[in-house]
């Protein structure tokens, strides 16, 4: 039973708040304030927060902000804010414009960069604040962290963003091509206030819907028409192939970087499938501020585990156990660090932090690049053993290439097995595409980093999409998935504008946004690198005609896609030795 005395200060504290005029309700849950707002923006709208304070302290205190668009239970958002306050903050934590409380329509992404702007001025100026605000969360709540520094604000002054995304680059495209896993998430966040549990999560539908659009071959736009669901926010996403201003808008780019100038903690995962989101956001901060006091934290996680602490296995493979981390522990030793003059995080030996798969230990460096002391430059050759092409450290003295012919009508033949469902698999796909395979290593390396190269090839059509897949095989035979790329070869030297390529000419397709790695390549192993058209139900169609991919249909599949990958293709692979 709540005593006079607290309702007293309950009924203190909300009449002097310079916010009471924005608060729905108020009430105290045993040591706690807990506050429903509405904050009202520049432009007019509202967004809604919940503010969570210790209801016997007077003294302002640094702001732990949350900014999301997942509404899940309160309970569990509760949860996490009265952690904030037991570790000596204010906890607060608000919800994207339409969504909760907020009377406004729900556009993903859209009004982030903004919105959080104004909440953060807003939190800066209330009574118990001190005027120092930090915010962590992972997902879409990293996206928010990077959207709120497009203009930064004097009184944030950390972030710890996990698996961040960026929107149109990792989500809901790759490398230009859309990705048919984000269709269905947005009828998850953007069909009512809090989540839509039912539509949203209802895997089966649209998974059928997805072998419907691909077995008929109707256009990519149309994709909606068959669950009989419109979905604005698709149609919105794919008129922006391009990566332009409907893009960049959302979140810091190019010389927005170079403002940036607060502490940051990254933390990541090998096998989370955004992770060139996060990444290019810590390499475009360094590239533009190269002063800057920004950390990573990463290893064998996927978009889940890197949030959480881990998991003791992923996808088949059973991780190290030093490879477990608390990241919610972390996060607010950073806090403490940055707010209380605590030690910095053991963790945080150098600026870059990673976890060496298959060796149970954690290495530093100073920068990505330093990750390696070396290379291995591999050519792939047209010289086949069994169901293998060889890797070359020695460039071809002729102008080779191997044959692939791909018909786009045909709907039996899927192209390119690329996703790591199991990182440790028994099989090789030789169904199509090439393997190119490396002799077997007498000494034990570390494959560290991100792999990239150059395909050389000649088509018919005016573009493709390709795949690129590097693993592992190990003595036994099977394979380790280490890391892959998707990407479309119109936008590979310039993903803000489409360059269609020359029928039967030989075009340089650059590639680097692979997804970054350690991994102990032991003694007898080889690497083996797998290239192949990008032809399945898991992603958009390219059909080469040039026109705009989602308006094309199987009628434009024409003859079939021929490609010739000639064998001064190369990729260069990242390695430590010692």
């Amino acid at each position: 039973m709540k005593t006079i005395l607290q309702l007293l200060i309950f009924l203190f504290i909300t009449s002097c708040d310079t916010e009471n005029k924005n608060v729905s309700t108020s009430r105290i849950d045993e040591n706690y304030l807990i506050q429903d707002v509405l904050i009202t923006t520049q432009d007019g709208a509202k967004v809604s927060a919940i503010v969570v304070r210790n209801n016997k302290e007077e003294i302002p205190k640094p702001v732990i902000l949350q900014s999301t668009i997942y509404v899940r239970d309160k309970g569990r958002d509760l949860k996490s804010l009265k952690e904030s306050v037991d570790r000596g903050y204010v906890g607060v934590i608000t919800y994207a414009r339409g969504k909760y409380l907020s009377p406004d329509e729900i556009w993903p992404y859209e009004n982030d960069a903004n919105d959080t702007y104004d909440v953060i001025d807003w939190i800066s100026k209330q009574r118990w604040c001190d005027g120092r605000i930090g915010m962590f969360g992972g997902s879409y709540n990293g996206f928010t962290q990077w959207a709120s520094l497009k203009k930064p604000h004097p009184a944030l002054k950390t972030i710890v963003p996990y698996v961040a995304n960026r929107p149109g680059m990792g989500l809901p495209m790759e490398n230009n091509v859309f990705i048919n896993s984000n269709y269905e998430w947005a009828f998850y966040v953007g069909n009512n206030k809090h989540l839509d549990t039912i539509v949203g999560t209802d895997r089966q539908k649209f998974r059928n819907s997805m072998f419907t659009w691909w077995e008929t071959g109707i256009a990519y736009h149309k994709r909606d028409s068959l669950d009989s669901l419109p979905n604005k926010w698709f149609q919105k996403w794919i008129k922006h192939p391009d990566f332009d201003e409907y893009w960049q808008k959302m979140a810091p780019y190019k010389e927005d970087f170079a403002k940036i100038d607060i502490p940051i903690l990254s933390i990541d995962g090998y096998y989370n499938d955004s992770q060139n989101s996060g990444l290019y956001y810590l390499s475009e901060h360094y590239n533009y501020n190269p002063a800057a006091e920004h950390y990573l934290i990463i290893g064998p996680y996927d978009h889940l585990g890197a949030q959480r602490k881990g998991s003791k296995e992923i996808s088949g493979y059973r991780v190290d156990p030093d490879a477990l981390i608390d990241t919610n522990e972390i996060t607010y030793e950073w806090f403490d660090y940055i707010f209380n003059n605590a030690k910095r995080p053991e963790k945080l030996k150098d600026k870059i932090n990673y976890q060496v798969m298959g060796a149970n230990k954690w290495k530093s460096a100073s920068t990505l690049d330093s990750m390696s002391n070396n290379s291995f430059k591999f050519y792939l050759t047209n010289h086949k053993t069994n169901h293998f092409y060889s890797l070359s450290e020695k460039k071809p003295s002729e102008n080779n290439f191997l044959y692939q012919e791909v018909d786009f009508a045909n709907r039996e033949i899927w192209n390119n097995d690329y996703y790591p469902g199991q990182i440790i698999r028994d099989y090789v796909d030789t169904g199509s595409g090439f393997n190119f395979i490396s002799e077997p290593f007498e000494n034990s390396i570390e494959v560290n980093g991100s792999f990239s190269g150059e395909l050389k090839v000649s088509i018919n059509k005016k573009d493709f999409d390709y795949g690129v897949t590097l693993y592992e095989m190990l003595p036994d035979g099977k394979l380790f998935h280490l890391s892959y790329i998707v990407g479309r070869a119109s936008y590979a030297k310039d993903i803000t504008k489409r360059e269609l390529l020359t029928s039967n000419k030989i075009e340089t397709i650059p590639f680097s946004n692979t997804h970054l790695v350690s991994k102990k390549i032991r003694k007898g192993s080889r690497l083996l690198v797998y290239v192949n058209v990008n032809k399945n139900p898991f992603s958009e169609l390219n059909y080469g005609t040039g026109k705009a991919v989602r308006n094309e249909t199987i009628k434009d599949a024409g003859q079939p896609l021929t490609v010739k990958w000639y064998c001064n293709s190369f990729v260069v692979i990242p390695i430590w030795k010692d």
